[in-house]
């Protein structure tokens, strides 16, 4: 009747759109969670403020990080990329993006957490226009399914201001 490479054949692509099938099922139910993460972040200290030797202002703060991002965990995420960015506007540039920290949480009971912390990573402005500078601390995540699209948000925190004078 038929050999066994048809079979073998026959029973493999059948297995492969089941299994895309289950993909799709588990992608499309992502849709259904509407999550709802919350976030505080507060400026304790600007442990310096500087202008550096080729003219570019730089400034450390120490942070206090608050939040709850476990409603963005379903059956199917792996894990949630999370970094806190400081927003600006200069003369030159509507929006200026300065990464300040940033995380992995690769599960739900990781994803309540509370952490003060100097910025991990260097804030630096090409140019003087960081003096009294008005700022927001915008938290982003992306969360990265185990199956289907990786989507993104962000909570957006204002008020922050930086001081005049360099310390």
């Amino acid at each position: 009747m038929h050999s066994f490479a048809y079979r073998a054949n026959a029973l493999i692509t059948f297995a492969l759109m089941i299994l895309g099938v289950i993909c799709a099922m588990a992608s499309l139910s992502d849709n259904l969670n509407v999550p709802s993460p919350t976030a505080q972040v507060e400026v304790l200290n600007v442990n310096w403020f500087k202008k550096q030797a080729n003219g570019n202002d730089e400034v450390s703060l120490t942070l206090n990080i608050s939040a709850d991002l476990q409603s963005l965990f379903t059956w199917n995420t792996k894990q949630v990329f999370v970094f806190l960015a400081a927003e600006y506007e200069t003369p030159e540039n509507s929006l200026n993006q300065v990464s300040l920290w940033d995380g992995i949480i690769p599960a739900k009971e990781n994803a309540k957490f509370w952490i003060q912390i100097p910025n991990k990573y260097r804030c630096i402005d090409q140019g003087s226009n960081l003096r009294g500078k008005e700022f927001n601390l915008t938290l982003h995540w992306h969360v990265m399914p185990k199956t289907g699209k990786m989507f993104a948000d962000k909570i957006v925190m204002t008020g922050y201001r930086l001081p005049k004078e360099f310390r």
